[in-house]
């Protein structure tokens, strides 16, 4: 059985979202998502009261998920760490879409990396 869709319109923009699986481009969408919310001046979005906070209330957010990961890590309950994995990649998005930074940078950093020896020095930020 595949997995019912429905379509979100925020601003004239039409978002398709799977009820039980994200297929490819998510990051993308949920990066378009935070854009749309970082317009808003309300705080009736979760995102956009995470924005409206500023650095503080989004780093604390990264800083909190992060820890949630390397716990479930620590613990090695699969479930779990899937669940604050995703929540770190979210509040990650929103740190982007708070620095104005697009997904499509973060592609392109790791396009670059491919295939690079670990042990090699990166580059110089």
């Amino acid at each position: 059985m595949e997995p019912e869709t429905a379509a979100i319109v925020e601003k004239g923009i039409a978002i398709e979202q799977e009820t039980e699986e994200a297929h490819g481009m998510i990051l993308d969408r949920l990066y378009e998502m935070v854009l749309n919310k970082k317009e808003e001046s309300t705080t009736d979005s979760y995102v956009a009261s995470l924005l409206q906070g500023g650095d503080d209330r989004v780093l604390k957010k990264v800083t909190e998920e992060a820890g949630e990961v390397l716990l479930a890590v620590k613990n090695h309950k699969n479930e779990e760490i899937i669940y604050e994995v995703a929540d770190l990649l979210f509040h990650i998005i929103v740190s982007l879409g708070y620095c104005g930074i697009p997904v499509s940078e973060i592609y392109k950093e790791l396009g670059r990396r491919y295939g690079q020896s670990g042990l090699k020095k990166k580059r110089e930020i």
